[in-house]
C-alpha cells in the first residue's frame, strides 16, 4: 500500500482541475485516488468526460485516464474515498460555500481554489511564503463547523500573485500607496484560443470582480488573526485595473508604489531576492528555492522566457526604478494557474501537511 496520503479533486474535469491532475503526477506526498465532477461526467472515465477538452501542455498521467468520475455532490461517497480534497468546482458561489462546508464536516479537509471562502472570517486565505500563520484560524472554524479534522483553506486570487509577493518583501519600507494594472491570460477564465478564438489579437479592458479581488484580497493575506478570525491590514491603499489580453498563460502587473520609508533601488532589489518564507526553509515538495527573481534587462519579466521560472511556482519582478509622481514603479509577472492557482494550492496543502493539519484519515 502507497503511504501517500489520498487526494480527490473535485471539479477534476475544468482547466484547474486538470492542473491540479499534472502537478500531482509523481507527487512525493499525495496520491490522486478519487475525481469528482457534474452529474453528466460521472460514471465515465476521467479519459472519456475530458475528451478533447485537456487543456495542458502535458499528456493526461495514465494513472488517472481510468479513474471513474464520481458525482461532486455525493459529499459522503466521496468523502469515504480519500484523507483530503482539492476543490476547483465551478458553481455559483452560494453552491460553493455550501459544498466545501458540507464536504469539512465529513471530517475532509479541503484546500480550495475558489473564492466562495476567501472572506469567510475564520477560513484561512494564505501564499505559504508570506502569511502561513493564518493556519491558526483553522482551530476556531474547526469549533464552528464542529469538526476535529475537517476544515476548509483557500488560497487567494491569481492576479494578485504578481505583485503582492515583491510588496510583502518590502514590508520593512511600508508601502503607503500602490497603483496596479494587471495584464490577464486567458487561461484565468479556463479557456484556451481554440475555445476563445476572439480573444486572438485582442485586449478587453474588463474581468469581473476582479478588480476588487485585486485591491482588497492583498490586505487579507497582510492582516492578523484576532480571536479567531483574520483581520485585514488597513494598508497600503490599493486601487486596481484588470485588463484580458491575448496571452494562454501568465498573468503581468504594472505597479506603481508609494512608500513610507525611502528605500534605495539596491536595498528593494535585495530584499526581493533574499526574500524566503516557510516553503523554502521546509524544503517543500512543490517550493520554489528561489520565490522571487529579479531581472536586470530593460525588456523582462517576459511571458514567453520567464512564466515557467522555477516550474510557474515563482515569481519575476523587473523593471525597477524610480518614478514621477510616485517613489518606484515596477513590473511583475506569475504563472496563474500554477503558483496563481493548482500550484499555489498544493503548496498550501503541503504546508498544511508539514504543519500537522492535513494526516491519514485512518
Amino acid at each position: 500500500m502507497s503511504e501517500k496520503l489520498k487526494v480527490g479533486i473535485l471539479g477534476a474535469t475544468g482547466m484547474v482541475g486538470q492542473r491540479f491532475i499534472s502537478l500531482l503526477e509523481n507527487h512525493p506526498w499525495f496520491e490522486v485516488v478519487t475525481v469528482a465532477a457534474s452529474a453528466r461526467s460521472a460514471g465515465k472515465t476521467y479519459e472519456e468526460a475530458v475528451g478533447s477538452r485537456w487543456k495542458m501542455d502535458t499528456p493526461m498521467p495514465e494513472a488517472v485516464k481510468k479513474l471513474v468520475v464520481m458525482n461532486v455532490n455525493e459529499v459522503e461517497k466521496v468523502a469515504g474515498t480519500v484523507d483530503f480534497l482539492f476543490s476547483a468546482v465551478d458553481m455559483s458561489k452560494d453552491e460553493i460555500r455550501a459544498i466545501e462546508e458540507a464536504y469539512a464536516k465529513t471530517e475532509t479537509p479541503v484546500v480550495s481554489n475558489n473564492s466562495a471562502h476567501r472572506w469567510t472570517p475564520d477560513v484561512p486565505m494564505v501564499i505559504p511564503e508570506i502569511n502561513p500563520e493564518h493556519f491558526e484560524v483553522i482551530e476556531s472554524q474547526k469549533k464552528r463547523l464542529g469538526t476535529t479534522r475537517g476544515f476548509i483553506a483557500v488560497k487567494p486570487n491569481c492576479s494578485i500573485q504578481s505583485y503582492a509577493p515583491a510588496l510583502s518583501a518590502w514590508k520593512e519600507f511600508e508601502p503607503k500607496e500602490v497603483v496596479v494594472t494587471t495584464y490577464q491570460a486567458i487561461s484565468g477564465a479556463g479557456k484556451t484560443f481554440r475555445d476563445w478564438p476572439e480573444m486572438e489579437h485582442n485586449v478587453i479592458p474588463f474581468i469581473s470582480g476582479e478588480e476588487e479581488k485585486s485591491e482588497k484580497e492583498p490586505l487579507r493575506i497582510w492582516g492578523k488573526v484576532e480571536n479567531g478570525q483574520i483581520i485585514p491590514a488597513t494598508s497600503p491603499k490599493i486601487t486596481c485595473q484588470c485588463v484580458r489580453v491575448s496571452v494562454l498563460n501568465g498573468h503581468t502587473a504594472a505597479v506603481f508604489v508609494n512608500f513610507g520609508k525611502k528605500p534605495t533601488k539596491e536595498q528593494l532589489i535585495e530584499a526581493l531576492v533574499s526574500y524566503r518564507g516557510l516553503p523554502q526553509e521546509l524544503e517543500l515538495p512543490s517550493a520554489p528555492k528561489q520565490f522571487i527573481q529579479y531581472l536586470e534587462e530593460d525588456n523582462r519579466p517576459q511571458v514567453t522566457m520567464d512564466v515557467d521560472f522555477e516550474k510557474g511556482m515563482g515569481v519575476s519582478i523587473g523593471r525597477l526604478r524610480e518614478d514621477t509622481l510616485y517613489d518606484y514603479k515596477f513590473i511583475g509577472l506569475s504563472h496563474n494557474t500554477v503558483r496563481g492557482a493548482a500550484g499555489g494550492a498544493v503548496l498550501c496543502a503541503e504546508t498544511l501537511k508539514a504543519k500537522g493539519y492535513i494526516t491519514p484519515k485512518h
